[in-house]
């Protein structure tokens, strides 16, 4: 990203690139750019983005429409999706800023300097700090966006903008300044009359300017509006600037600051928060969150599964904010609590109180806490929640100065709460830490691992040959700090390779040692924190949880319900035990798809995994689990080739660790389900959207070489499936040895259906032999599938016919075949076949017409495939691309695009060499393009579309048909369209 970009959200949206004013003007695009910079360096999921860009009334296609003004926005920022910054993720889109191109994290970043100066008595540079934060502001925060848009932002912001300020007259009062605030602190308290900070500032500085009455005057003042508007008198701060000016107290010369405010003896038996014994590692977002939160929230509650560093965020948080709290920051650590009777003395002993009345402990805590300002932590909330959950709810509704921070593993239920789930620390990319040149300790969970290792392993280092086991250590541990640090431990007898490979009995090599006189009831094993877990849960969500196990990379409320029923689960319980395994951190859900798609942590799995291993039954849940996901192949397989083909693609993709589960258990207990599962996968073409066509291979070949006699159609299916992957993957000797088996088992005495053998040989005759058999053999391939009612598999026999014309027909049959396969697809409704049909119909321009009138089709066919997500059709697309560029004469770009498309074959595993047709056309435009260009011009221009996003290449290069060509560059001869290119 360049640095020379700068935005602005504290006022009007602002653009600038490079000092100049950068104009975004159409509304919907000034809404994209604010939703991503109010969540800066973060992933905005396209959902997210759909809902705020238009509501619950989203457009038809709102995802492609949304991918459109992400085009239009980088190009009206000047920049393109490498190097630009807004960039694209997975699951959405984000912008990437810097404290110097975001005014907000300018803001922020003034504001805590000039905090930290001011606590440390330098006056002046305090003033100086803030008042350059408060410059930034511009206005009210988006003020130029509808009113409805980021309604709790605003707030947030606004809050944030009235401490500044509060800090920034500190700073001035405390340089002696008392006169000069006086005018704008009686504009404040009009503008925020029920701010009691505002009226304790102007108290002081009246009575420094020697006007004594006017500021008692003030009190009386504040007194009654908070009377008469909230039903409440003053807080502990402003009574006590009251008390000190009746009494002329010798400490009115100067203002105090708000850490000796919060640790002033008002708290007695104030207790101070625990010193951290070890450093802090990163959570900087999650800081930050906090600190936004408990600005407008009175109760924000950490969640997260036990082991995940909530309680050392919560005390990070608080010893933060400290300062904010008249009263300062109490803790109550509820760990050692046995029993739900006890908590209401916990907390009162925490908060200081010593009541030794006959009265409730709870009474004695409202009426300690109803005048104090305080920041209340409740720690290790999970074991006795309900009771939690009364005593908060009924202490903010006496005490309006008290905010509670709590940590616990499931939510507490109080209204007004707000959740804020922990994550796992960031994991590290494990490309880049086997990058050398990388920095090794980029993510945080490496960082946690290499800094208690250097307490407990001293000698322990990342290394060039550690760099990838350190890596996937950290990833498989799922980055959860407490697995880390134990893992830490275990680096001063093992290396990282050697506790990689014992990581599947996790739970008895991450337990701590040699540490007498430490024990907890955690007993500081990792095992430990999920008993913990355990036992919180009710007996049906214990088993839930140990039957969810057997799903892998999640599952949605279908497949629960499916699998998980039966024997003391009743189908229409799963919802509500799902959702109290959600609310205790067990499960993770994630509501952005169409469906909610559920999931659980590495380590709580293998958990359940154990757990499941000592039940009698287990066969029968994996049983029920591999026939629901051949339930789901098979009704893929009938829906394949209609309106919600692409939908399928996606959800087969999104079900492949559960589908390979799935395979897996089935090749070890033969039957037709796992064979039935492979083909049907292969048939709806689900290898080869998501680029594991290996993969798809590997499973039919290894269900095929089970003893069991399969029927004799699913046989010459799975073999016909065989032949069609090795050919695509350019594997002609495989092909061969396939193609040969299947003929065999067609032939033998059941008599099978023919059609899949049909369409083999016509796809064979077409990718090896490159002869004019194929149309005949497809053709009549496409008639017996339809026969057989098989509506999907004759789509593909038409779309390989209407290629075969494509390639080897005439322009008049090619046009013809052209025209039936877009019929075809059209009344079909199937998205991905019409992209195909946008591709053919290019193909056919290219080979039988204008090469020129060729790009819009195969453009828009590229353009169509990337917005599904599609890692098969831009192999082919780009290529054919690069063909139609070099017959167009900008030899440089077609360059490109064939540097480009052999990146994404490398990608793929693709070999055109057992492509004929494919590999002919390749090789007349590497001629082509070769005679045009020199050597060294070649070669620069194809290693530059190699290093680039293939894909993004491709749809600049298509989209612009005009470029210059080389100067003195004619047209070079080459091949005519259908001879052979080959050496005779």
């Amino acid at each position: 990203m360049t640095s020379t970009y700068e935005f602005g959200i504290l006022g009007p949206l602002l653009v600038r690139h490079s000092g100049a004013p950068v104009h975004v003007g159409a509304a919907k695009l000034r809404m994209l750019l604010a939703s991503l910079l109010v969540e800066a360096d973060r992933v905005v999921t396209t959902d997210t983005l759909v809902h705020r860009l238009w509501g619950d009334t989203p457009p038809l296609h709102a995802r492609n429409t949304l991918q459109n003004y992400v085009l239009r926005l980088r190009r009206a920022l000047g920049s393109t999706a490498d190097t630009g910054p807004v960039r694209t993720h997975p699951r959405g889109y984000l912008i990437e800023t810097t404290p110097q191109t975001l005014d907000l994290r300018r803001f922020t970043s003034l504001v805590r300097l000039g905090r930290t100066a001011l606590e440390q008595n330098a006056a002046e540079r305090a003033a100086a700090l803030l008042r350059q934060a408060l410059e930034l502001w511009r206005g009210d925060p988006l003020c130029d966006l509808p009113g409805d848009a980021f309604p709790e932002l605003r707030l947030t912001l606004q809050e944030q903008h009235l401490t500044a300020l509060e800090l920034r007259i500190d700073a001035d009062l405390a340089a002696g300044r008392s006169a000069d605030v006086l005018p704008e602190l009686r504009a404040l308290v009009e503008a925020h009359p029920l701010r009691e900070y505002f009226w304790t500032q102007r108290m002081l500085a009246l009575y420094r300017c020697e006007r004594q009455s006017e500021a008692l005057e003030c009190y009386r003042t504040v007194t009654a509006l908070l009377i008469e508007e909230l039903g409440i008198t003053p807080g502990p701060a402003l009574r006590d600037m009251h008390a000190r000016l009746l009494s002329a107290a010798p400490d009115l010369g100067r203002l105090p600051s708000r850490t000796e405010a919060a640790s002033s003896p008002k708290a007695p038996g104030r207790p101070t928060l625990p010193v951290e014994m070890t450093g802090f590692i990163g959570r900087e977002a999650q800081l930050e969150q906090v600190r936004a939160l408990l600005s407008t929230a009175r109760l924000v509650t950490l969640t997260g599964v036990g082991g995940v560093g909530k309680t050392r965020l919560a005390l990070r948080s608080a010893a933060q904010l400290a300062a904010s709290y008249a009263d300062g920051v109490h803790l109550a650590d509820l760990a050692a609590l046995t029993a739900p009777d006890l908590l209401d003395r916990a907390v009162a002993e925490a908060l200081g109180l010593r009541d030794q009345s006959a009265r409730p402990p709870a009474e004695a805590i409202v009426d300690g806490l109803r005048d104090r300002q305080l920041l209340l932590l409740l720690d290790n909330c999970e074991h006795v929640a309900d009771a939690v959950a009364t005593l908060v709810l009924r202490m903010l509704r006496a005490a309006p100065g008290l905010t509670v921070l709590a940590t616990s593993r499931h939510r507490l239920g109080v209204p007004g709460e707000h959740i804020l789930t922990v994550p796992c620390l960031t994991l590290p990319d494990p490309d880049a830490l086997c990058d050398p040149q990388q920095p090794s300790e980029r993510s945080e969970s490496v960082r946690l691992l290499v800094q208690r290792a250097a307490a407990s392993a001293p000698a322990f280092t990342i290394t060039a040959r550690n760099r990838a086991a350190v890596a996937q250590l950290c990833r498989r541990l799922d980055g959860i700090p407490l697995a880390i640090e134990l893992a830490a431990v275990r680096l001063g007898t093992m290396t990282a390779e050697e506790m990689l490979e014992r990581l599947d009995d996790r739970f008895r090599v991450l337990r701590s040692t040699g540490m007498p006189g430490t024990e907890t009831r955690y007993q500081h094993t990792l095992r430990g924190v999920i008993d913990w877990s355990y036992t919180l849960c009710t007996p049906q969500e214990r088993l839930l949880w140990v039957r969810l196990s057997v799903f892998s990379g999640g599952f949605d409320l279908s497949a629960a319900e499916a699998v998980c029923a039966g024997e003391g689960v009743e189908r229409d319980e799963i919802l509500d035990l799902l959702a109290a395994l959600v609310h205790k951190s067990l499960v993770a859900v994630d509501s952005t798809g169409p469906r909610a798609r559920y999931g659980m942590l590495e380590t709580i799995r293998q958990y359940g995994l154990e757990r499941l291993g000592e039940l009698t039954r287990h066969t029968g849940l994996r049983i029920r689990h591999s026939a629901h996901y051949r339930a789901m192949t098979l009704r893929a397989g009938a829906e394949w080739f209609g309106p919600q083909e692409v939908d399928w693609l996606l959800r087969l993709r999104e079900e492949l660790p559960n589908l390979r589960t799935a395979l897996d258990f089935c090749a070890a207990h033969p039957d037709h389900v796992g064979t039935a599962v492979a083909v049907d996968l292969a048939r709806t073409r689900c290898w080869f959207f998501s680029s594991v066509l290996g993969e798809g291979r590997y499973w039919l070949e290894r269900l095929l070489a089970s003893p069991l006699a399969l029927p004799p159609d699913l046989m010459v299916s799975a073999l016909a499936m065989k032949v069609w992957i090795a050919l695509c993957q350019g594997d002609n000797p495989a092909a061969e040895v396939f193609l040969a088996e299947c003929r065999a088992q067609a032939a033998g005495p059941e008599g099978p259906p023919l059609a899949p053998l049909t369409f083999i040989e016509g796809a064979h005759a077409l990718l090896v032999d490159g002869t004019s058999e194929s149309t005949s053999r497809l053709a009549a391939a496409r008639e017996q599938f339809l026969r057989d009612g098989r509506r999907g598999d004759a789509h593909m026999a038409t779309m390989m016919w209407a290629m075969a014309e494509a390639f080897l027909g005439d322009p008049v049959s090619a046009r013809a075949a052209s025209r039936e396969y877009t019929a075809e697809a059209e009344a079909s409704g199937a998205q991905w076949a019409r992209t195909w049909v946008r591709w053919c119909a290019g193909l056919v321009e290219l080979r039988h017409g204008d090469p020129a009138a060729s790009l819009t089709p195969l453009h828009d066919a590229l353009a169509r495939q990337s917005s599904f997500g599609d890692s098969w059709g831009p192999v082919w697309g780009v290529e054919t691309l690069a063909w139609a560029v070099a017959e167009t004469d900008r030899h440089t770009d077609a360059a490109r695009l064939l540097g480009a498309a052999h990146r994404l074959r490398q990608d793929t595993g693709v070999a055109l060499t057992g492509l004929r047709p494919f590999h002919d056309a390749h090789v007349a435009a590497v001629h082509r393009v070769r005679t045009a260009l020199t050597p060294q011009e070649y070669t620069q221009a194809w290693g530059y579309g190699a290093s680039e996003n293939s894909v993004l290449l491709a749809l600049r290069t298509g989209s612009n048909p005009h470029t210059e060509p080389r100067p003195g560059a004619g047209r070079a001869p080459h091949p005519r369209r259908n001879e052979d290119p080959r050496p005779a």
